[in-house]
């Protein structure tokens, strides 16, 4: 056992005790990063939109062509499959999502993003990869790159995917609807990691079974009667039947679910009238609704629809003028992270990443990468892991109080790539190795 430090730049991870079995691929790695940093500047300065992918699937389609798959572009609109066959053995996926988010970088990093963007909802905005997808992508190449240089120690069929618009919970279906289970090889195992904005960097967490949550947005339209804000008795308020509703909706969680059961309903926005002294016609609410198990995701979207109509009922609203609820489709479903095989991945990371890989509970963010082990659930194993991104230095300055971390999705995210980006390169391949291990 010797020590040794990942050292890129200002940053570094405290000096860890390393495997002997480690040296060599942590070494491979270690010398292709001045290339694959390279790469992830030159992606986090140009970030694209959910579906507006181009450029980047292109760039990473033409790495990946030339060290030796069969690449096929376009797929699920702008998704890229990449498949290397070598022989006889498991078909494994890693899968990296490409998308940026619609927020103007305030890092202050010198290759932060100055990109500018149309949205979906036709505004014009800055983009920037405050999610770390950059990283996913960058690591993805490096992995390619580790096992076509280790072709000699495994068999079978690798798929690599870049998949778009994870960020807006639709690329991973739109991939699956273009037969990327049928057009290809379906796998016997999917992996992928995310960045994370709440460990150390190079630290590595997992979930057994569920592991992020079901996401529904819900819009609910609330008709009423306006009229003059002096005389209300001749109006019906939906301002205080939009407030009933959501002070009713906090009890689906507090009184209708079992305490075990982990969901969330939280109103985002509420928006109704224009003056101090008009009570408007309508109001509207938009809603976020989380859960792990589907029959709680059904007993919260029932719920909701009952409360509105109830509450509208109990304010004199006729059957005709019931507030309208609507819940967005698609939906991004619960990940779930099979139990064994997460286990028997992390037995193994437990072993070459000594004391920096631990459990950690499951959360209510969402991710898509749940479709493709729901695409055939007796078929398909899953797992998707987070690698910590936030400098020591930073949180080491968090742990005493003395600084707030940002988060995911926050203009001021920068997390420790080099450190992330050799970690998950490293995480990914070995345990890929170990799938597809010769026989």
């Amino acid at each position: 056992m010797r020590l040794m430090a990942i050292r890129a730049g200002a940053s570094a991870l405290a000096l860890l005790a390393v495997p002997a079995q480690a040296d060599d691929l942590r070494d491979a790695v270690a010398a292709d990063m001045p290339g694959l940093i390279a790469l992830y500047e030159d992606l986090h300065a140009n970030p694209e939109l959910s579906f507006q992918e181009v450029e980047t699937a292109r760039k990473l389609a033409a790495r990946v062509r030339a060290l030796g798959f069969a690449v096929t572009e376009g797929v699920g609109k702008t998704g890229v499959v990449a498949v290397l066959k070598n022989g006889e053995g498991p078909v494994v996926m890693l899968r990296a999502d490409m998308d940026g988010l619609p927020v103007i970088e305030q890092t202050g990093l010198p290759y932060a993003s100055k990109k500018r963007a149309i949205a979906q909802n036709g505004t014009e905005t800055g983009v920037m990869h405050a999610c770390g997808h950059d990283t996913h992508m960058t690591a993805w190449i490096g992995t390619a790159q580790q096992l076509v240089a280790r072709k000699d120690q495994w068999s079978g069929t690798l798929v690599m995917i870049l998949q778009p618009a994870e960020e807006i919970g639709e690329g991973a279906k739109a991939m699956l609807d273009d037969g990327l289970f049928t057009r290809f090889p379906k796998p016997d195992y999917v992996l992928a990691f995310h960045d994370a904005a709440q460990f150390p960097a190079g630290h590595i967490g997992y979930s057994k079974g569920f592991a992020l949550a079901n996401v529904d947005s819900v819009d609910i339209v609330v008709p009423g009667v306006g009229g003059h804000g002096a005389y209300p008795h001749t109006t019906k308020d939906p301002i205080v039947i939009a407030a009933s509703i959501v002070t009713r909706l906090q009890t689906l969680v507090s009184r209708e679910l079992n305490p075990t059961d982990a969901a969330v309903v939280t109103v985002g926005s509420f928006q109704a009238g224009a003056k101090h002294n008009i009570i408007p016609d309508e109001a509207r609410l938009q809603l976020t609704v989380r859960s792990y198990e589907d029959k709680t995701r059904q007993h919260l979207l029932e719920g909701i629809a009952r409360i509105a109509r109830a509450e509208a009922m109990a304010a004199g609203m006729p059957e005709d003028k019931l507030p309208k609820v609507t819940v967005q489709d698609p939906y991004t479903p619960a990940t779930y992270n099979t139990p064994e095989f997460t286990e028997q991945v992390m037995a193994g990371l437990r072993t070459r990443f000594e004391g920096r890989v631990f459990e950690t509970p499951a959360v209510m963010g969402g991710e898509d990468f749940s479709r493709y082990y729901r695409a055939d659930r007796d078929k398909v194993e899953s797992l998707i892991f987070w690698v910590g991104g936030v400098p020591q230095d930073q949180w080491e300055k968090a742990q005493k109080g003395e600084l707030q971390l940002p988060s995911l999705h926050s203009p001021f995210w920068a997390p420790d790539a080099p450190v992330v980006i050799a970690t998950a390169t490293e995480a990914l391949t070995a345990a890929t190795l170990d799938l597809m291990k010769k026989r």
